[in-house]
């Protein structure tokens, strides 16, 4: 039958709701009014525990359900000890249940004048401060959650753009800021039941007195004096066991609104959070405090504080009960075997150390170099637009003590000799010449700038100087930032690159099945994407970069034109890295001869690129370099416009010696950017050998070589 319906936890909600229904509807005992009464209380002081155990909102999702529910179950006790009262109240004060009697005699000793004022004080606290406090708290908190809900998304969309998070994370977060959102909507109207139950409270004591007065000489010939005594005491007692759970629940809502989508049906989600030990151990002490009181039925409280104190004990022993983990059986070494890990390193990027520097990564001086590497594989990540793969640190007995070594596929690519117990001052052009500064003269690893490693009680002096002072660890991490920047492409593999799939599908599927699997495999969108990187472009946003690739493909699959046509595309991307759109971008062009010569030459055979002769390379290199230093260090760098042909010959030797100068083939420049043509190259008689081919001559001479 379960099966058919659903859980067993799952019909407990609508139980409840036709029990609800029953409570209002048909008369009952008033021992079984007892029990109920009773349950009210130990479930308003449970969502309390539950609500202070919270360590934030979410942990207790399903607040805004349980408070309607539980307004509910006290309402329809409202209805069935009304009717009690009014059709048993003239028998006695034991006519509606024991615990109405302890409230309306022993609480208030009888007096129902006594009683209320009391009411009429817990009114006061529940209604204007406790309840109208949490509303105005759930308003505003709502209003602002909501407010900041479009910048939340924008972040993680950004953070999803950069490669910081996988998109099992980002779809995680937005639905936490999702659950958010609909949590203090859903709290902001919860409030209002807090209220209206407070309210309703009121009259119906007022009905309960009235009425019962006017029952008590119409019907039941009592006395004013008798009918005062006997339904003012009862109605006073009811209110007062009502509105004892009521300010609980109005302390709850304050709680959980000062301090919402889930997987599970509701029923779980309630059963999962008072699953906590440390909610049911209060629950049992309070009712067997409540119980204790002589007056008070123990022969209901104390059954309950059992059963509440049995449920912690229970909860506490599951919660001890480790988890059974089967372990596979570790198979019995053999010392003749030798794995794979033991002989290769499969990390990209390693940074090694002479055991001189070993202690810059140890745990107990706090890591320093761990933590600026760190921050410098984020920073990557950003640039490149892909989660750069994690590097490794590893000491070398083949460096000196102070050496380091950055490895890259187990290649060099640079090191130095640092002193991690002294502080490295770079003149970056500021410090002054008769800076009077004693140290170990040297040169900063990354741009080559004159240094000096001094001693640390020397910082603020040379500071004072002009120089710029760093670390070991920041040395080491500022060369590993630079040797890896420049090569992008070679940290950017087929796993990096099925992640941004990945991450692309979760918005645009469609886009993704355009180009991967078919036409284009995962080698091929990494070979096509290495090269963008390779002429500096960065994937940080890869959603116009595989639109325009979707183009591109339906006119053909050969890489070396995918990249001519992603770059003509990609133009205004390209451009925007060196000028702005409404900036006239510095432009240098070869004359029709010498560019006639470079494409109309010799070619590679194997990547059919035109091969420039040595001197004509350096001269062209020699020539724009010179015109960047004429132009001064704040202008704007020139780009080289040459034919489509000519673009990746001339942007591989620009690259090499002149690489401030960005190399554009005609189809990549927009239309719509303004241009300043700086020189052409060609047309000019350098002074120095070799000469480039004058722009009248004849007869051009063979200036190309294989």
């Amino acid at each position: 039958m379960f099966k058919r319906f659903g859980s067993p936890g799952a019909m407990a909600l609508p139980a409840g709701i036709l029990m609800l229904i029953v409570l209002m509807i048909v008369p009952l005992p008033s021992m079984l009014l007892d029990v109920f009464f009773v349950l009210n209380i130990a479930l308003s002081v449970a969502i309390l525990m539950a609500a202070m155990n919270a360590e934030k909102p979410l942990d207790f999702s399903s607040f805004p359900s349980v408070l309607l529910f539980a307004t509910l179950l006290r309402l329809a006790l409202n209805v069935a000890s009304t009717r009690i009262v009014l059709v048993r109240g003239h028998e006695g004060e034991a006519a509606a249940g024991h615990v109405i009697e302890a409230f309306g005699a022993f609480l208030i000793g009888g007096n129902f004048a006594v009683g209320l004022f009391v009411f009429m004080i817990l009114m006061i606290i529940n209604l204007v401060v406790v309840t109208k406090g949490a509303g105005r708290v759930s308003e505003v908190s709502a209003r602002f959650t909501l407010d900041a809900l479009p910048g939340k998304q924008m972040a993680i969309d950004a953070d999803l753009a950069a490669g910081l998070m996988s998109a099992d994370e980002a779809k995680s977060r937005r639905r936490e800021v999702a659950t958010e959102a609909d949590f203090y909507g859903a709290m902001d109207g919860a409030s209002k039941f807090v209220k209206g139950d407070a309210i309703a409270a009121l009259l119906i004591l007022g009905v309960n007195i009235l009425a019962g007065f006017c029952l008590g000489m119409i019907s039941h010939g009592l006395t004013a004096t008798e009918a005062a005594q006997r339904y003012v005491t009862l109605a006073v007692g009811d209110a007062l066991v009502a509105q004892v759970p009521s300010l609980l629940l109005s302390i709850a809502a304050a709680v959980i609104v000062t301090r919402v989508a889930d997987a599970r049906d509701l029923a779980g989600q309630i059963g999962h959070q008072f699953a906590n030990p440390a909610t049911w151990l209060p629950v049992a002490i309070i009712l067997g405090a409540i119980g204790a009181i002589p007056a008070m039925p123990q022969s209901v409280f104390l059954p309950a504080s059992a059963g509440a104190a049995w449920l912690w004990w229970a909860l506490r022993q599951r919660a001890r009960r480790p988890e059974p983990v089967l372990e596979p059986e570790a198979p019995p070494s053999d010392p003749a075997r030798i794995t794979l890990d033991e002989v290769s390193d499969h990390t990209l990027v390693t940074i090694e150390l002479g055991y001189g520097l070993v202690h810059l990564v140890d745990e107990r001086r706090g890591s320093p170099l761990v933590t600026r590497i760190t921050g410098v594989r984020k920073q990557l990540s950003q640039a490149f637009g892909f989660v750069v793969p994690q590097f490794r640190v590893r000491d070398s007995l083949d460096l000196g003590p102070n050496d380091y070594r950055i490895m890259l596929g187990g290649v060099p690519l640079g090191g130095a000799m640092v002193r991690a117990d002294r502080v490295l001052a770079i003149d970056a052009g500021e410090a002054r010449p008769d800076h009077g500064l004693v140290g170990e003269a040297t040169r900063d690893p990354s741009f080559g700038c004159p240094a000096l490693w001094i001693e640390n009680h020397l910082r603020d002096q040379a500071i004072g100087e002009g120089f710029l002072t760093v670390d070991a660890s920041t040395v080491i991490a500022t060369h590993l930032n630079q040797l890896l920047g420049e090569r992008p492409q070679l940290l950017l593999g087929p796993d990096e690159v099925r992640a941004i799939l990945d991450a692309v599908r979760e918005r645009a599927p469609g886009l993704v099945e355009t180009l991967h699997p078919q036409p284009l495999s995962l080698a091929a969108l990494t070979r096509l994407l290495h090269a963008l990187l390779e002429d500096g472009v960065t994937i940080a946003h890869p959603m116009p970069i595989l639109a325009a690739l979707s183009q591109a493909v339906l006119q053909t699959t050969e890489h070396d034109k995918l990249v001519d046509l992603l770059r003509a595309e990609l133009g205004g991307l390209i451009v925007a890295r060196v000028c702005g759109p409404a900036e006239r971008l510095p432009v240098l062009t070869l004359s029709a001869q010498l560019e006639g010569m470079i494409v109309g030459g010799m070619h590679d055979p194997v990547t059919g690129l035109p091969v420039i002769e040595p001197d004509l390379a350096r001269t062209i290199g020699e020539r724009v370099n010179a015109i960047i230093a004429q132009r001064g260090p704040g202008a704007l760098s020139p780009a080289l416009i040459v034919q489509p042909r000519a673009r990746r010959a001339l942007a591989m030797l620009m690259r090499q010696r002149a690489p401030a100068c960005l190399v554009l083939s005609i189809a990549e420049l927009p239309p719509t950017q303004p241009i300043e043509v700086v020189a052409v190259i060609g047309e000019e008689t350098p002074t120095g050998p070799p000469q480039l081919p004058p722009p009248n001559s004849g007869t051009p001479e063979p200036a190309l070589a294989a």
